[in-house]
């Protein structure tokens, strides 16, 4: 694993840090390859549960490395056939936003379940000033998920997006004080790694498989991951609030 991307595993939950803060934590082809490695290795570990993407030094991720770029590399699309950020992680992963989460830095995000996102932190495609396209997801994912109107108003105008409206539009999940989103985010990764995992998978996969498919055809989809987990968890944890657990708030 390359020293750009660093790998931290703190019982179930895996915190995954771009480690290139002397360029913003900005991605070139060793750093992009290292992710996805990283990436791959986690839904891979069985002991894994749920990631935290992380920059380090104060940004998320400034995303493709222009000065490589401008030196004549060539880029694959992130969101391609093999890229990745070509599906969801068959696990969850929320991103920890400090500083900024810039074109393919938004992407990044974006692809994550869960963004929380520091007082200070701001998302923008500011690639748009450069002639840099998107590949990463961002035109698909932006709109899905706060709507056509302001993900065109980023696309468009690459104008910077503060956390507070973000939070806003729905494309931050939450918003924590500076110097705080790494600590809420294995919080909450800690506190998801603790649930039964069969039924909030399924449940996970069913809202990403829903999306474009008809009522019927999404209910059924429901159904049909539903069965696993009715089997396997639905009947143990209904004893335990049976018996009393887990309820008022209290661990299960």
């Amino acid at each position: 694993m390359s020293d750009k991307i660093l790998i931290e595993k703190h019982a179930a939950v895996t915190t995954i840090v771009i480690n290139r803060p002397a360029v913003r934590n900005a991605l070139d082809r060793e750093a992009t390859a290292a992710l996805g490695a990283a990436l791959r290795a986690f839904e891979n570990d069985d002991e894994a549960r749920v990631a935290v993407l992380w920059g380090a030094g104060g940004a998320f991720c400034a995303g493709a490395d222009l000065k490589e770029l401008a030196a004549g590399a060539e880029y694959d699309a992130w969101a391609g056939t093999d890229g990745p950020l070509s599906r969801p992680a068959r696990k969850p992963v929320i991103a920890a936003v400090a500083g900024h989460a810039c074109a393919g830095g938004l992407g990044l995000a974006l692809w994550c379940d869960i963004r929380i996102a520091e007082q200070s932190a701001a998302f923008a495609v500011l690639s748009r000033r450069w002639g840099v396209p998107m590949s990463d997801g961002t035109t698909v994912r932006l709109p899905r998920l706060i709507g056509t109107s302001h993900a065109l108003d980023m696309l468009l105008t690459a104008r910077i997006v503060s956390a507070e409206e973000a939070l806003r539009m729905g494309l931050a999940t939450r918003v924590v004080p500076d110097g705080t989103a790494r600590s809420a985010a294995e919080s909450l990764a800690a506190t998801i790694a603790a649930f039964p995992q069969i039924a909030m998978n399924t449940d996970r996969e069913s809202v990403y498989r829903q999306d474009g498919e008809p009522m019927a055809n999404a209910l059924a989809i429901e159904a049909e991951l539903a069965e696993r987990a009715k089997r396997l968890e639905a009947q143990a944890g209904a004893s335990r609030f049976a018996a009393g657990m887990g309820r008022h708030g209290a661990a299960a």
